[in-house]
């Protein structure tokens, strides 16, 4: 047998041998405490997370967040009802922020696996409001804290027909494309400040958009 007989001898045998199967995925058993594993691992991601006694807390520790920082005191705000009710303490702007501002949003789910905030599309959830600000501030209330990504997904399609886009945020804006040096901010937010808050107690947002 010729050595080019041989390679082709050797490459069907290749070809033809069976190989097992992989198990099926199962997502790893859920943490006891949803509220540590996410914080756990927001801050792995370099979030700064802090669990809030109430809702009420939330202006002050805005405005303290704003002032550590050196921050103007103003936060911009989406259309969300929620955050009529509170006693703010800073200057509230309601147009889109830039990337020298400060913006806070409630998101919808967090997921315990990974630290990950999951916003799905909404007119009351504008993406630039988690993209365009130089300081992105989460409030996350604890109920709306699931264990994996499937669980999200699983209920907002429970709410109707799947929106357009769902926004995963894990931690600042990054990258390492130059130079292979990690850098913050370069496509979005460069600090994500998750407040967590009991839940849900506050009014809920309006319907999951079916868009």
């Amino acid at each position: 047998m010729s050595a080019r007989d041989e390679i082709l001898s050797t490459l069907r045998k290749w070809h033809t041998t069976e190989v097992p199967r992989p198990a099926p995925y199962r997502p790893p058993e859920p943490a006891s405490d949803l509220v540590a594993a996410f914080a756990t691992r927001a801050r792995f991601a370099a979030a700064e997370v802090t669990v809030l006694d109430s809702a009420d807390a939330i202006p002050g520790a805005v405005a303290e967040i704003l002032r550590a920082r050196n921050l103007q005191a103003t936060i911009h705000l989406p259309p969300d009802p929620r955050f009529d009710h509170l006693a703010w303490t800073v200057a509230r702007e309601t147009r889109a922020p830039g990337p020298d501002d400060a913006a806070l949003a409630f998101a919808p789910f967090g997921i315990a696996e990974t630290g990950t905030l999951a916003y799905p599309a909404h007119p009351d959830r504008p993406a630039s409001w988690h993209y365009r600000a130089g300081l992105e501030i989460a409030i996350l209330q604890a109920g709306a804290i699931l264990p994996h990504l499937e669980d999200v997904v699983a209920r907002v399609k429970a709410a109707g027909a799947l929106p357009h886009t769902i926004n995963l945020v894990t931690g600042p804006s990054r990258t390492g494309d130059i130079e292979q040096t990690l850098e913050l901010g370069a496509h979005g937010p460069k600090a994500l400040v998750i407040l967590i808050v009991p839940g849900p107690e506050l009014p809920a947002n309006r319907e999951i958009s079916r868009e």
